[in-house]
């Protein structure tokens, strides 16, 4: 489990990326760097990190699920995923 706070901190950034999207569209068109520069880092969306929907793990996140390899193994094994099964041939 990923701490609290670093899932907080990754929700603020989202809402400060939704928050700029327009404004930085108008700056990117315009040409304006300046005024770019002038708006919050995390206002970025390149900033953003993906993380699991249930653990908050960071790293080996399947953008399809959106969950952690683990969780996905965990959830696969106990058919909680539909559509989804284990290979055999």
């Amino acid at each position: 489990m990923a701490k609290e706070s670093m899932k907080a901190r990754e929700r603020k950034r989202a809402k400060t990326v939704a928050k700029y999207a327009e404004k930085r569209k108008a700056l990117k068109e315009a040409g304006d760097y300046e005024a770019l520069q002038k708006l919050p880092r995390n206002a970025s969306p390149i900033r953003m990190h993906n993380r699991c929907k249930l653990t908050g793990r960071p790293k080996g996140y399947i953008r399809q699920f959106g969950i952690s390899r683990v969780t996905f193994r965990e959830m696969a094994n106990q058919g909680l995923i539909p559509g989804v099964t284990k290979a055999s041939w």
